[in-house]
């Protein structure tokens, strides 16, 4: 059990990593060098919070920092001591969001959104409409342009929805849409956005920088 003594009804888990050079967003280190590639990992991660904690001036929500690389007192220096963090764990992508749903259900939530941060999209509306999604559907997607998602919400435990996808390629939003549809779920997806991924990509980046800053 997560030790979440506010865990609110409306819960968010935020998928990131530590910002080591060398070991994050390594697709962007050809563009933007390792301390480079470091530094947008890191702004894009403290960009999603501040969005979050945004959220949490008209919404009661709690949320969490589900860490990869890095340890609890990088994160805690980095990013500061009131925030509730756990490491990512062991195992796929698909594991590590089943558990983080697992602990998030257990712990009193009845909504729970897993975001990650590499979509600079993902603003306090956005996740807003999401948890409104919920009321109704038992599944929120948030397609990504590359055939992913940057979000999804769950009422429920639904450790299916995360098996033999091929996580990382363009098939992700596809092979959950039909596990879904398997399962009869009801699915509801939110607006398209980008993903900070390619060199290509950082455009994108600029203009929310430029439109938020």
């Amino acid at each position: 059990m997560l030790n979440l003594p506010e865990t609110a009804k409306q819960h968010l888990i935020i998928f990131t990593r530590y910002p080591e050079p060398g070991k994050t967003k390594t697709r962007l280190i050809p563009a933007l060098g390792t301390e480079g590639a470091a530094n947008l990992q890191r702004q894009m991660t403290e960009h999603t919070l501040s969005q979050v904690k945004q959220l949490q001036k008209t919404s009661v929500i709690s949320f969490e920092v589900r860490f990869a690389g890095g340890n609890l007192q990088l994160m805690q220096e980095w990013l500061g001591y009131d925030l509730v963090y756990q490491p990512q764990g062991e195992g796929d992508l698909g594991l590590r969001m089943t558990q983080s749903f697992l602990n998030a259900f257990q712990s009193g939530a009845e909504k729970v959104l897993t975001i990650g941060t590499d979509c600079p999209g993902v603003n306090n509306q956005i996740l807003a409409k999401a948890f409104a999604q919920l009321q109704q559907s038992e599944v929120v997607l948030g397609p990504a342009v590359d055939g992913g998602y940057y979000l999804i919400g769950l009422q429920r435990p639904m450790p299916e929805l995360f098996i033999n996808i091929d996580w990382g390629t363009s098939q992700v939003l596809h092979q959950t849409i039909t596990i879904a549809q398997m399962l009869n779920l009801s699915v509801t997806n939110l607006p398209h956005l980008a993903d900070i991924d390619r060199p290509e990509d950082l455009p994108i980046w600029e203009e929310i920088l430029r439109l938020t800053h």
